[in-house]
């Protein structure tokens, strides 16, 4: 069974050429060829071809999440503090 490409699935894949070109995989011509099949593509599986020779890249929101987290902790970790500091006075 083929199924369609979206408009978001197709900017997913450039979005990953984009990522590797700026890791030196691609070349800004092989970017643009890549990027010209990824717009036009009609099917995932015509996206994926697009991008079969390329090893899958890590989610870019990873490593803002591990900071959203981070940043949650400190904030906890101040309240508390904050809290304790009002609660001896």
């Amino acid at each position: 069974m083929t199924i369609r490409a979206s408009d978001d699935d197709r900017q997913r894949t450039v979005t990953a050429l984009e990522r590797h070109t700026g890791a030196g995989r691609l070349t800004l011509d092989e970017f643009a060829e890549r990027a010209q099949l990824a717009h036009d593509a009609r099917t995932l599986d015509d996206l994926n071809a697009v991008v079969s020779d390329l090893p899958v890249l890590p989610d870019a929101d990873g490593p803002r999440r591990d900071l959203l987290v981070l940043f949650a902790v400190a904030a906890l970790t101040l309240l508390i503090l904050g809290v304790f500091i009002a609660v001896t006075r």
